[in-house]
């Protein structure tokens, strides 16, 4: 069987896999990172595509066409992301891309001008990020939406609907995909027997699908460097430094982002977002900060974050952001 529907998503689910002809050919999936959007239209293209799906459009997992997709090798399903390319700069290191360009659409082009695979039958397109696209990818979209293909399926995500052309918004329908609640969150996360699930929905902002994404063990890595950035002015930055990098520099960045955003809303006197196991401990520093400076660390690791897949000396960049963060406390 295949099946990713959470349970927040049963009740859509149903809605649009059963809509048939009335389903308008380009649907798109759009909200928070981490509730599971992608997983949904996996689902969805999975349903859509199975000869005999079970009453709840669920895919069988058992016929020629769910054995196809689960190989990766489904003759009318076609996947588009920036991870379908990879390009190999001066110095030799290959590294992936971070967009989807023209030439992938151009080759969707030549795919959807061929006749499907199964008589009758369905195509899906599903492409992910949508706002990965460069602006020629996203003209050569548009003039695939304005004038689809007969019976083709388009699946489109989205964590950033602000960053998509007016013009291919215009061209879809938007579906808002639903958040949990903490109660289904939590039930969610039991079940698949997380421990701290408490912990981690808090420290996902809602977004308990994260989990999903990596190996990463969250709550042990937050016991290693809390306590270290819990010191503030007195922090030693190398070892604080060795801690953080551990995980690479995205992760270290978004894990100052979030306890920044805490610090904030501690100054001020507001509920925590992601922390509030640490209340007393951000509570100590947020009495000790410098607004102005707590503002302009924010920026720069936006700054950061832009490039935090460089390979250039991420050791040498956590250090600098980490003294930065001592001199918000004086």
């Amino acid at each position: 069987m295949i099946s990713n529907v959470y349970p927040w998503q049963e009740t859509l689910f149903s809605h649009w896999v059963h809509a048939g002809e009335g389903r308008h050919h380009a649907l798109l999936f759009h909200g928070k990172t981490g509730i599971g959007k992608l997983a949904f239209a996996n689902t969805l293209a999975a349903g859509l595509l199975c000869s005999q799906p079970q009453q709840n459009g669920i895919a069988c997992g058992q016929c020629q066409s769910c054995h196809w997709l689960s190989e990766g090798a489904h003759p009318d399903f076609k996947e588009i992301t920036p991870e379908d390319d990879e390009v190999t700069d001066s110095k030799k290191k290959t590294r992936k891309r971070q967009q989807i360009l023209i030439d992938q659409i151009r080759a969707l082009q030549d795919y959807l001008s061929l006749t499907s695979h199964q008589v009758g039958g369905i195509r899906v397109v599903l492409i992910h990020p949508l706002e990965a696209m460069n602006v020629a990818a996203s003209n050569a979209l548009l003039k695939l939406l304005e004038e689809p293909p007969q019976r083709t399926q388009f699946l489109l995500v989205s964590h950033q609907r602000q960053a998509l052309l007016p013009t291919i918004l215009s061209r879809c329908m938007q579906v808002d995909m639903p958040v949990p609640t903490q109660a289904q969150g939590l039930q969610w996360l039991q079940s698949q027997s997380i421990s701290q699930a408490e912990w981690i929905w808090h420290y996902s902002g809602g977004a308990p699908t994260t989990i999903q994404q990596d190996d990463l063990d969250w709550y042990g890595w937050y016991q290693q460097w809390s306590p270290h950035l819990s010191r503030g002015a007195a922090m030693d930055i190398a070892l604080a430094g060795g801690v953080l990098i551990k995980q690479g520099m995205s992760a270290a960045i978004q894990v100052l982002q979030k306890w920044l955003l805490d610090l904030w809303l501690s100054r001020h006197q507001l509920p925590l977002r992601y922390h509030p196991d640490a209340s007393t401990n951000l509570q100590t520093l947020a009495s000790k900060l410098e607004l102005a400076r707590l503002l302009a660390f924010q920026q720069q690791l936006n700054r950061f974050k832009m490039t935090a897949l460089h390979p250039l000396n991420q050791e040498l960049q956590l250090e600098q952001l980490l003294l930065q963060y001592k001199k918000m406390f004086g």
